[in-house]
């Protein structure tokens, strides 16, 4: 059974440029500006499907002031509504076609074009391509990049006579030798001073002896936080861009050194604050919270007894893909023993010896000890970077000798996954399977609620109840604004035709934001700021510019899901790293004189709430939200997946208000992105913030987040 669904208006012309499949419209049409009342729409009306061959768009002139749409809105894809659609399905309008400041259609653009300082060219499905791909690793890549599984980079400098080698086999030593590119000299960075000034402003006076022994949840998010702030302030203040100067292995130094860690002794079995299905970016992180002590190589291992002499056992190992591991079974892992350059074909290629860690794992086949399992996943968002995934405890049942594929000896060992735990790479090999097939997972109600307003499709899931969707709104991606704010001075816009570069003193975007762009190449927000300036409507930098982040659209494959006490939340199906981007709040900017829909209203944003900031932020100068202009949010009739987002005691989301600027006029939205690491399928959440002095108990609600720190009640 079909349903109608409301379009905009605009007219076609057919050419010979863009083939369409399957494409359809409606015989009723609307304006592009007008929401239909409730009551005003013929809801039981079908679609008639005529296909069209070719299509391309034709749409309105500009309409001067009156356009309804915020500048530079989210790219789109013109798409018919996704089926099947249910039966049942309760009155659901996703469709609106969000327009430029020109009224003129935002093509996508992938966020990951402009890289300094070598482009890297993506696919609709956000991987590089083959020929960029290759181009760019001889050259030098950006500093998010975790760059090496197990003991390797994954990365090669160019223009040498010998590549670095990329193989070199779990806990090898890294080889040196004159074929490394020469760098010109660049003023050193002084990281001790760097790390001191920012380490001043948090509270570290908990971090005792007994809290770097053995921590908790709080003090595992803690270091987490820290490590991450510090990895992402170090490429601001180091010009270099040199590919062995990298800020994730400089920021957990730094931190061992001073104390600043958890989980320092080491233990077989858990660790105190880890979880199942934690995951993890870099293998520092890894260190600093003592789930794997070694940066890089595979097998960590203990002395169960004090002398060095007695027998060793491994407490942890790290499978990401260096080897010829056998991970297709979520329960068990094939897992080669390390050393003997078993993947390269030079003069060091050799067998396997029971030394170090290799005698560690053959000492726990025998002892039956638990060992910790961390698998190595590719990284969608980074082609070269992976994300680490806790996989809770195994036992190691047998093992063998095997021919590896040099013809050497390889030494195997079979693990099995402890029962009752958790499921967490199960799970992500479950989201490969919906990827590929969405129909394979029960429960999918809408493969896409935006039809196709978004980069990225957002399923519609329920397996709690009968509900066939959320009630009546129209899907857009970006705020609407009747008019815009006005400044007291007037904004100057970038000539940055190329992208605002970082160090630019020419970019007025740059100066804006305290001489530091605000995100980094990947979508995570670098500064902590109270305010981030992003390139505006008269800025000549292309939608694709580092400083135009909240504007490129949805980057997380997200879905709205039925919570089993909450109404509709929303989470995703992608990891997604601390500081990343997620969505902006969009809807209808209201005027606080309208205070009868205010009262009313269940999905209204007031930004002049008191939020309180996350924990990163308290102490911080500039940290806290400060709202330049009064702004109001509603989302009821009008609006994104944000408006699905609940209310978290104990929130993994936060928002930033954002600024974009056009002469003396000002389009202030607001922007949300992960306090932590957020693994998938986990609910996103946000604190609503405290109401109106005056108002509190008559906006007080009962609160259901289900946090440890649950206060009982939100606004």
């Amino acid at each position: 059974m079909s349903v109608g669904i409301v379009q905009n208006s605009f007219d076609f012309m057919f050419t010979d440029v863009i083939p369409v499949a399957n494409c359809c419209y409606l015989e009723q049409e609307m304006d592009s500006e007008s929401i239909p009342a409730s009551g005003s729409v013929d809801k039981n009306r079908v679609l008639t499907i005529k296909p069209l061959r070719y299509l391309v768009p034709m749409f309105p002139p500009s309409s001067g002031s009156s356009s309804f749409s915020s500048p530079q809105s989210a790219p789109f894809v013109c798409a018919p509504p996704t089926g099947p659609f249910p039966p049942g399905l309760s009155p659901f309008y996703p469709h609106q076609i969000p327009y430029g400041v020109d009224n003129t259609i935002q093509s996508p653009a992938p966020l990951n074009a402009i890289r300094n300082p070598t482009p890297i060219s993506r696919s609709a499905n956000g991987h590089a391509s083959k020929g960029s791909r290759r181009k760019s690793m001889t050259r030098v890549t950006v500093s998010e990049e975790d760059g090496y599984s197990d003991s390797h980079d994954q990365t090669d400098l160019g223009n040498s006579s010998r590549k670095r080698k990329v193989g070199r086999p779990r806990g090898s030593k890294k080889k040196t030798g004159s074929s490394r590119l020469v760098k010109k000299p660049s003023p050193e960075v002084d990281i001790e001073t760097l790390a001191n000034n920012f380490l001043s402003s948090f509270n570290l006076s908990g971090f005792t002896s007994t809290r770097r022994d053995e921590g908790d949840r709080d003090c595992v998010s803690y270091v987490l936080t820290i490590y991450d702030l510090l990895r992402r302030k170090i490429p601001q203040h180091d010009d270099t861009k040199d590919v062995s100067r990298r800020p994730d292995l400089k920021a957990g130094a730094t931190l061992m050194t001073k104390g600043i860690r958890t989980n320092a002794k080491k233990r077989v079995g858990s660790v105190p604050g880890v979880e199942i299905g934690d995951i993890f970016f870099f293998r520092m992180e890894l260190c600093v919270v003592g789930l794997h002590s070694p940066s890089m190589a595979g097998i960590d291992y203990l002395n169960l007894k004090a002398s060095p002499d007695e027998d060793i056992v491994a407490v942890s190992i790290v499978s990401s893909g260096g080897y010829e591991d056998n991970d297709e079974d979520g329960d068990v892992l094939i897992y080669s023993s390390q050393g003997g350059n078993i993947n390269k074909n030079d003069k060091d290629s050799s067998d396997q010896k029971l030394e170090r860690g290799n005698i560690a794992l053959e000492n726990s086949l025998h002892k039956g000890n638990e060992v910790r399992v961390i698998r190595g996943l590719k990284d969608l968002v980074n082609p070269t970077g992976k994300v680490y995934v806790y996989d809770g405890l195994y036992t190691i049942k047998e093992s063998w000798i095997d021919k590896g594929k040099l013809g050497h000896n390889v030494s195997k060992y079979k693990l099995v996954r402890i029962k009752n735990q958790p499921e967490a790479f199960k799970l992500w090999k479950s989201i490969q399977l919906w990827n590929d097939n969405i129909s394979a997972r029960n429960g999918v109600i809408l493969p896409d609620l935006t039809s196709g307003a978004e980069n990225f499709p957002v399923s519609l899931f329920n397996n709690v109840d009968n509900e066939k969707g959320p009630a009546y709104f129209m899907y857009f991606p970006s705020l609407k604004y009747g008019k815009p704010f006005s400044s007291s001075q007037p904004s100057q816009s970038c000539n940055c035709r190329g992208g605002c570069q970082p160090g630019d003193d020419n970019c007025h975007c740059f100066q804006k934001n305290e001489r530091n762009l605000p995100y980094s190449s990947l979508g995570v927000v670098l500064s902590i700021n109270s305010m981030i300036y992003e390139c505006g409507p008269s800025c000549l930098c292309p939608l694709n510019c580092h400083n135009r982040i909240s504007q490129a659209g949805l980057k997380l494959r997200l879905e709205v899901f039925r919570t089993n006490d909450r109404g509709w939340g929303l989470r995703s199906w992608d990891p997604i790293r601390a500081g990343a981007f997620i969505c902006e709040y969009a809807g209808e900017v209201v005027d606080e004189s309208e205070s009868s829909i205010i009262d009313q209203d269940d999905y209204l944003f007031d930004a002049n709430r008191f939020y309180e900031p996350p924990e990163f932020m308290r102490g911080i100068p500039n940290g806290c939200s400060k709202i330049p202009f009064p702004l109001l949010i509603s989302s009821k009739n009008v609006g994104n997946v944000a408006r699905f987002m609940n209310h978290g005691c104990d929130p993994n989301v936060y928002w930033q208000p954002v600024l974009r600027e056009k002469g003396n006029e000002c389009y202030l939205h607001v922007a949300f992105f992960a306090i932590g690491h957020v693994p998938p399928l986990k609910e996103l959440t946000f604190n609503y913030g405290s109401a109106p002095s005056g108002k509190d108990e008559l906006m007080k609600k009962k609160c259901l987040c289900g946090s440890s720190k649950c206060r009982g009640y939100y606004y």
